[in-house]
């Protein structure tokens, strides 16, 4: 296997959407994906590894090498091929799969969006964000866009003929998005304003792979309440255009600095300027101090998306560990420490060696079920016409989103700490690519919401929703696999030890639901992101078990060879997971339940 080689596991993938989602039949059940079917989404699938392998995997290397430049005028070169994979993904369809017929796309489910994300970004996660953002900007703008620009606009987005960009961030602020000081002063025309300001951190913020760039941008109009209830969003296109769509003058929306980062070097992080050397023309999107509330369309998409970034990166480092461990030989077996005549071995007959492996294994294995089986809920909550099961899934989504995003983020950086251990020395270099991967991972916990947010976010809203309702409906469903589970020999004692877990978590839950009702929100927060962890870390328990059911009905069925192997590895799998990380819930959940608040004392970090 060469160093720069990409692997991807499509039996894995397979197991998933076919066998424990089943989402060929659960799917074809609504009108919205009737004309799709289980070739249809094997052979996306297939053509999908193909370009990740052959067109995307290439870039991964020069981009993190050459990275960006940036002229005198504002204008950003991409890393040597990036622009011709961009013209091969647009010319192929790939950006408009999941886009509206109405704007030429195929309206492709969601949970093979994530399936396809997962595989490119794995690939090359710094080239995957242009058009994973030109697809999240368009697909706001086909809720929000205004009247006149619809037609011009979004078509072009998901053809790649025009980029996209969602600016939040200014220095000073960061996530703390309220307060945010960029001005939009109404220009006198319906609509139309004038902004001035600056971003910082703007990824994708341009690039010379599309002819035009629309930035979404976030600002406040004059006398506009102070915080995120005074915020609102416009449409700021590079170039100006006619109603043909025809491009004009630059508008002033300029470039100064490209962000030096620690990893994803070929992705632009740009700060702009709006305004600075000539008026930035932007048109409202929506209604004034509307901007947090249609922004969160694109945050929340773009959320799941950075999970999707952790996984394909664990993903991806784990199929190199792996091949690396089979081929690289280095001492003898611990059967033969005493014996001088013992022949080496590979490395992955190492215990400790396999033990970094099977925890890469079984993250990977897990978050993937935990992402696809999101992508479904979301699908089939934009297909049914019950309006009851609408509701119910798309609070699912919203509860598990905070998970996705910062569990599948860690977790992914954990299995890229251990792709690296496990290459040893030679993974600390940049002849092998994990150590890539492990620094590219890293702004995954960062971006879209630093884990702490998420974990506040989490706490603060998501386990509130419906009076706890919702999370209380998520206990009951996981209740109801580890009893399908303790029934089966072969999976009783993990089943045991997700229900300890599970009911771990339901008491936590309820201590610092119980901070919140004595007015001690400081307290509850400060363990904001342990309890993040603590539910994460029983979410993909419970994943891990419900993929090892479906194992050994497989076995059970008759399964032999390859198969029965496949099978036998996920019941290791929750085996392991309930013997080596689930064990961790219940450590994090006494923590929590302590209530220490020795970090808030004020003699501290004064």
């Amino acid at each position: 296997m060469s160093a720069t080689a990409f692997t991807a596991d499509l039996r894995d993938i397979k197991f998933v959407l076919f066998e424990q989602l089943d989402i060929d039949q659960q799917l074809a059940k609504f009108d919205k994906f009737k004309d799709f079917d289980k070739d249809t989404y094997e052979a996306m699938m297939e053509e999908a590894y193909k370009l990740a392998s052959e067109v995307v995997a290439p870039l991964n290397a020069v981009g993190d090498h050459v990275g960006c430049t940036l002229d005198g005028e504002g204008n950003v070169t991409t890393p040597p091929g990036y622009k011709q994979a961009w013209d091969t993904l647009a010319e192929g369809g790939w950006m408009t799969l999941g886009a509206p017929a109405e704007f030429g796309g195929m309206g492709l489910p969601h949970v093979i969006d994530a399936m396809i994300n997962e595989l490119f970004a794995g690939a090359s996660m710094a080239f995957t964000m242009y058009p994973g953002l030109t697809k999240a900007a368009a697909n706001l703008l086909t809720e929000h866009c205004p009247a006149w620009a619809r037609d011009i606009v979004i078509p072009r987005m998901y053809s790649g003929e025009w980029g996209g960009t969602m600016c939040l961030t200014e220095a000073g602020a960061g996530t703390s998005v309220g307060d945010n000081r960029a001005k939009a002063t109404p220009a006198g025309e319906d609509g139309l304003y004038l902004l001035e300001g600056e971003k910082v951190f703007i990824s994708s913020g341009d690039h010379d792979l599309a002819e035009n760039i629309i930035h979404l941008v976030l600002a406040r109009t004059p006398g506009a309440p102070a915080g995120t209830k005074g915020i609102s969003i416009f449409l700021v296109p590079k170039f100006l255009f006619d109603a043909d769509g025809n491009l004009g003058e630059r508008n002033g929306a300029k470039v100064e600095k490209i962000e030096e980062k620690m990893g994803i070097h070929g992705s632009a992080t740009c700060v702009i300027s709006l305004g600075a050397d000539r008026p930035c023309k932007g048109w409202l999107i929506g209604n004034e101090n509307e901007g947090m509330k249609i922004m969160f369309l694109m945050m929340n998409e773009a959320r799941i998306g950075v999970g999707i970034q952790g996984l394909a990166t664990a993903a991806a480092a784990f199929q190199n560990a792996k091949a690396y461990a089979a081929d690289r030989v280095q001492g003898t077996a611990v059967a033969d420490f005493a014996n001088p005549e013992a022949k080496p071995v590979t490395i992955n007959q190492h215990p400790n060696v396999r033990r970094m492996l099977m925890t890469q294994k079984v993250l990977v294995e897990t978050m993937r079920s935990l992402v696809y089986t999101v992508g479904l809920a979301h699908d089939v909550a934009q297909a049914t016409e019950d309006p009851a099961t609408r509701a119910s899934l798309l609070k699912k989504v919203e509860l598990l989103t905070p998970i996705v995003k910062a569990h599948c983020s860690e977790m992914g950086y954990l299995s890229c700490t251990l792709a690296v251990q496990t290459y040893g020395g030679y993974g600390y270099i940049k002849e092998y690519p994990v150590e890539q991967l492990l620094r590219d991972n890293k702004i995954t916990s960062i971006y879209e919401g630093t884990n702490g947010i998420q974990a506040m976010d989490l706490l603060g809203r998501k386990m509130r929703m419906e009076g706890g309702g919702v999370f209380m409906a998520w206990l009951q469903d996981c209740g109801a696999e580890i009893e399908r589970c303790k029934a089966i020999p072969s999976l009783a004692d993990a089943a045991a030890a997700l229900e300890k877990a599970h009911g771990h978590l339901g008491a936590t839950a309820m201590h610092l639901g119980g901070l919140g009702m004595q007015g001690k929100l400081e307290t509850a927060m400060l363990y904001a992101s342990p309890f993040l962890e603590m539910y994460g870390t029983v979410v993909l328990g419970r994943h891990s078990l419900e993929q090892a059911r479906i194992a050994q009905a497989a076995l059970d069925a008759g399964a032999t060879g390859d198969d029965a192997r496949f099978y036998r590895g996920k019941i290791l799998n929750a085996t392991f997971y309930a013997s080596n990380l689930l064990p961790k819930a219940i450590s994090l959940g006494k923590t929590i339940q302590t209530s220490d608040e020795s970090c808030l004392d004020e003699i501290l970090f004064a």
